[in-house]
């Protein structure tokens, strides 16, 4: 009867041994990433600001396009000192030959 008892216990101890070392291993294994994350953090920061700054100077470019158009736009053309435009004639005219036909 002391045996069974005994087994049992030891059992019952080696079940919550496994638990509490392999909640241990896992407490160990995230306060190792912690700190290797937390090391990593202000060039993971500094890499986000960089590229943020390239969004933002590439969308102030692409803005300060669109401005220049519009105001190009809403100024109009220079209609009164431009030249008329060519236009193509409705007829069409032979050119001569260059040798004369024998």
């Amino acid at each position: 009867m002391e045996q069974a008892v005994i087994a049992a216990l030891l059992l019952v101890g080696l079940v919550i041994g496994v638990g509490v070392g392999a909640a241990y291993a896992r407490a160990k294994r995230g306060w190792s990433d912690y700190r290797t994350i937390r090391n990593s953090v202000p060039g993971a920061r500094r890499t986000a600001w960089l590229a943020v700054r390239a969004v933002l100077t590439k969308v102030g470019v692409i803005a300060l396009l669109l401005v220049g158009a519009a105001a190009y736009a809403a100024a109009g053309s220079d209609h009164d000192r431009a030249d008329p435009g060519p236009t193509p004639t409705a007829t069409v005219t032979p050119t001569p030959s260059p040798r004369p036909r024998r």
